[in-house]
């Protein structure tokens, strides 16, 4: 019985040791003791972190600001155009920092030629207004494929790391093989969570892009609205 117990006792101690052994200090700890190669792979997922961070606060609040329309825009360019002033129109567009007021600014600068003219110069300037809204969306989509691609790289190398000091080691032990394998899952769930963000923010960003296209074209229906008014 005092064999048994003896036994036992001594089987929890190596089991804690093998556990205390195959657990890192923390994290960084992991990182370096994949090598150069997992180091530049966590160094990679980071930098497209951060890049995916920018783009995403960056155009949310462009995105924003251009879907800032004062209700009361189109009725003081109707006013304007109405009384003839059509200057104080053009000053009313130049202050008002939208691509809608950007668009009505180049028809009011078209006044006087037909109508087809008026309504294809607006165009232009709206696909260039979309084509600013859309800046670095493709970038940011992107990242949202690349990220978990390179993180499941980070996996095969820390797999591949796992297995080499399997194979070069005399006593083989599950701490020996964990060091792989946290490696490999650390890179995995990186590269998931910046994919994952990426994507999500992509999908939202371009949602809000659209409400801002759908209120420029709102606009411009009514520009051309007005000016097919008696008088005008």
């Amino acid at each position: 019985m005092l064999n048994l117990s003896f036994a036992l006792f001594q089987t929890a101690v190596d089991t804690e040791e093998v556990v205390t052994k195959a657990q890192p200090q923390n994290i960084v700890d992991i990182i370096v003791s994949g090598g150069w190669m997992g180091i530049s792979i966590v160094v990679i997922l980071l930098v497209l972190s951060f890049l995916a961070l920018y783009i995403f606060i960056e155009r949310w609040l462009t995105i924003q600001r251009a879907g800032k329309i004062d209700e009361n825009f189109i009725n003081n360019i109707r006013a304007s155009v109405g009384s003839g002033n059509i200057e104080s129109a053009k000053a009313l567009c130049r202050s008002t920092d939208t691509p809608a007021a950007r668009m009505i600014e180049k028809g009011l600068m078209r006044i006087g030629k037909p109508l087809k003219d008026i309504d294809a110069a607006i165009e232009n300037v709206g696909n260039l207004e979309v084509f600013k809204l859309e800046k670095n969306l493709s970038t940011l989509a992107s990242i949202s494929g690349a990220a978990p691609m390179v993180g499941f790289l980070g996996t095969v190398t820390g797999m591949i790391l796992a297995f080499y000091n399997m194979s070069t080691a005399d006593n083989v032990s599950p701490a020996l093989l964990a060091g792989g394998i946290y490696q490999a899952l650390i890179t995995t769930a990186f590269g998931l969570v910046i994919g994952i963000f990426s994507f999500v923010g992509y999908n939202l960003l371009v949602a809000n892009v659209e409400k801002v296209i759908f209120q420029m074209e709102k606009t411009t229906i009514d520009f051309m609205d007005l000016l097919q008014e008696p008088g005008n």
